[in-house]
């Protein structure tokens, strides 16, 4: 098997795989295949040391996953599964194995090889605000193989010494080592109908480890396209004028 990450403001890894092989991608994530591959959904991903079965899928759904798993294998010959990204940003490869795991959040996980187990990390509803009742949700990668996790935005990473701590807004955490520590903590003075009845929150991560921010959380691109989408009548606010823009306050 061999793997090439191309492009790079939309990003496609792109999987060559030998008669026989295969990948797993949490909602079928296709882009392109050659005409050989075979697509099979299962419960877990195969592969040595990938357990599950129906509850290791029960904690992957707990987990912002899906109940089933798609597999791509090659049939008879070598092939080729493409996975492109859904927003600008990058893919990121990570390589697993007993005692190193990873938390990811819940969009992350784009594909992995045999051996890759996802289950619930940690969850933390946010009521109200940008997050829309979504909270923030993290997957666990542990297992044994490689996991290519798609970041969205600019990335930046960052290796905590033991006890150093880095705060960032819940949307920003893309992917962090399973040795690094986090707590939800609560800035007070803020608490209003932009971030909620929760107030304003960020994610404490401490060290040792290494942490992966991403610049553009999908909630922010959402609320940012905002004005751009169709209102209720089918007219976007921007094109309706001041209007447009008042109504679709009002509404």
């Amino acid at each position: 098997m061999q793997a090439e990450i191309k492009g790079s403001t939309m990003p496609v890894l792109e999987v060559q795989l030998g008669p026989g092989e295969y990948v797993v991608t949490p909602h079928g994530e296709l882009s392109w295949m050659s005409g050989n591959i075979q697509m099979s959904q299962t419960m877990s991903g195969g592969g040595p040391g990938n357990g599950g079965g129906f509850m290791g899928a029960i904690k992957r759904v707990m987990g912002g996953g899906s109940l089933f798993l798609t597999q791509y294998q090659a049939q008879g010959s070598a092939g080729l599964v493409a996975f492109a990204s859904k927003v600008p940003g990058h893919i990121v490869p990570v390589d697993l194995a007993p005692g190193r795991s990873v938390m990811v959040h819940r969009h992350g996980w784009l594909a992995g090889t045999p051996g890759i187990t996802p289950s619930v990390g940690f969850q933390q509803s946010i009521r109200g605000g940008l997050w829309g009742g979504d909270g923030f949700l993290l997957q666990k990668l542990e297992g044994q193989g490689r996991a290519w996790i798609e970041l969205s935005g600019e990335l930046t990473t960052y290796t905590l010494a033991p006890g150093q701590t880095m705060l960032a807004h819940p949307g920003h955490v893309g992917m962090f080592d399973q040795s690094v520590q986090f707590s939800m903590t609560r800035i007070p003075g803020i608490a209003n109908k932009i971030f909620g009845q929760d107030g304003f929150l960020l994610v404490a991560l401490t060290g040792p480890g290494q942490i992966w921010l991403q610049s553009m959380p999908l909630p922010n691109l959402a609320h940012s396209l905002a004005p751009y989408l169709p209102a209720q009548g089918g007219e976007n606010v921007e094109a309706a004028g001041v209007g447009g823009l008042i109504g679709g306050m009002l509404r």
